[in-house]
């Protein structure tokens, strides 16, 4: 069916354990590895696993995880359906191929009752997808099966910082288990001819997918990410303010629209504590009730002021009527007229964070707002939390007189 497993490979298989993440380095014959796991039980009747990509394109390719299963189960006597794109075996086993675009994706797997996932490429994924995938993993008492999450993944992408703090920070500790693999582990390769490849590469992605390291990310030009110190919590009595920047898009298969993203961010003695990132890709009513939500939920602090940034126009006045009469009543709500560009406002929050002087509130977003923000502002990468930020910070950097009676 498929070659030997290589030693790293061998010791992935023999895993037991909830969680692992295979790779690291490009060469490390990661998608083998994930579809060898996937296979390990289908002589069990019953057992159910799913191998994801983050979209269908990527699962489809030339070689990827679909091509390669394929190749090594054609002429047996699984039976391929291309229209549910799973594989049944004999024993009533099935392994299923499916793909995550967006957020809302995870939802096609609400009633799945799986005892294994694979997800190839996982810095392509959220954390929210992955922490609701691990939902999906159950079996009947008594069944033999173990249950499994698998990944495979390079170093660096979108998912970086959390794949790294879930699998090499908290790994031995939350019994989650990294299986490192390079070039020189797989012995089906043509090594030569792939490390010139990466010798073109940049000096990062050749250390990230050459030498499989986790510490080594690209600086954004205005941002380090290492400026920004992770603490347990901000001090109680700092001035807070919830800034909104505004989208009202759905995300739909092919599209990737902006997020609705809303930075609770808090100052004391001098000091910014950015508390917590709220985003959603919705149409206006979903927007409408996440911004009302959070203004509840935020209600423990005390007095938080509620900002959003007003767009230039009659319809930015109307967006800011409609939501201080219809949504937030009650609330200190305002809108912001921002003039300039949103690098520009974005300057003095990377000013502060060099000087040491922005903090963030340990939290599932910590991860996503890093690796936007350490991209910034390139244009491949969703900036909307960054927006978020610099408008609490330039609310916040304002004398509040200037606020209230300006």
């Amino acid at each position: 069916m498929t070659k030997q497993p290589t030693a790293p490979q061998a010791a992935f298989l023999t895993l037991e354990n909830l969680e692992a993440l295979y790779g690291g380095a490009a060469g490390g014959g990661k998608s083998e590895a994930l579809l060898m796991s996937a296979l390990q039980f289908v002589h069990v009747p019953g057992y159910a696993a799913l191998l994801l990509r983050r979209t269908f394109a990527d699962l489809a390719l030339p070689g990827a995880l679909m091509d390669r299963l394929d190749g090594w189960l054609r002429g047996t006597d699984a039976k391929w359906n291309g229209n549910e794109k799973r594989w049944t075996f004999p024993s009533g086993a099935s392994v299923t191929f499916g793909y995550m675009e967006n957020d809302a994706d995870r939802y096609r797997y609400q009633g799945a009752e799986l005892q294994f996932v694979g997800l190839d490429e996982l810095t392509q994924f959220s954390e929210t997808q992955y922490r609701y995938l691990l939902s999906r993993v159950r079996r009947l008492k008594g069944a033999a099966v173990p249950l499994r999450v698998r990944a495979a993944s390079n170093p660096g992408g979108a998912g970086h910082e959390w794949v790294k703090r879930r699998f090499l920070d908290e790994g031995v500790s939350a019994n989650r288990v990294f299986i490192p693999a390079k070039l020189e582990d797989n012995p089906h390769l043509d090594a030569a001819e792939y490390e010139q490849a990466l010798a073109q590469l940049d000096p990062v992605t050749r250390a990230q997918l050459r030498a499989g390291d986790w510490n080594v990310l690209p600086k954004g030009p205005l941002f380090d990410r290492a400026w920004f110190e992770v603490v347990d919590a901000a001090p109680s009595d700092c001035r807070w303010v919830r800034y909104w920047d505004l989208a009202a898009t759905e995300a739909k298969p092919g599209k990737d629209p902006d997020f609705t993203a809303g930075a609770l961010v808090g100052l004391k003695d001098g000091i910014f504590y950015v508390r917590h990132i709220a985003k959603v890709r919705a149409a206006p009513l979903g927007v409408e009730r996440l911004i009302a939500q959070t203004a509840q939920l935020d209600r423990e602090l005390g007095d938080v002021d509620v900002w959003m940034e007003q767009e230039p126009g009659s319809s930015g006045v109307n967006t800011i009527d409609h939501y201080r009469r219809e949504v937030l009543v009650g609330f200190n709500f305002r809108g912001n007229r921002k003039t300039g560009s949103k690098i520009e406002y974005a300057k003095p929050v990377s000013s502060a964070a060099q000087a040491g002087n922005v903090k963030l509130v340990r939290g599932a977003w910590n991860g996503d707002f890093l690796d936007s923000i350490g991209a910034f502002p390139s244009p491949a990468v969703h900036d909307d939390d960054v927006d978020a930020v610099s408008g609490a910070f330039s609310r916040l950097a304002e004398p509040e007189a200037a606020i209230y009676f300006s």
